[in-house]
């Protein structure tokens, strides 16, 4: 498991089908369904919304999240 590199070898199968947030670089706040995901941690999501506050959030459908870009799971 390297952090920098590209070798993370991420297993991510246990929150495949379940909704998680997903923050993102540029402060930006993702919720969706875990739909797949590959050794880069590049991820898709269906059912996605942007979070832009409690009261406001921005339907996005499926997305496609590239790994780089990733700060955090929950």
């Amino acid at each position: 498991d390297t952090i920098m590199g590209k070798d993370l070898n991420v297993n991510l199968n246990s929150y495949v089908g379940k909704t998680i947030t997903v923050k993102l670089n540029a402060n930006r706040l993702v919720e969706g369904v875990l739909r797949g995901y590959d050794q880069m941690m590049n991820i898709i999501l269906e059912d996605a919304f942007e979070v832009k506050s409690e009261t406001e959030k921005h339907e996005m459908g499926r997305v496609v999240i590239r790994g780089n870009s990733i700060i955090q799971m929950e």
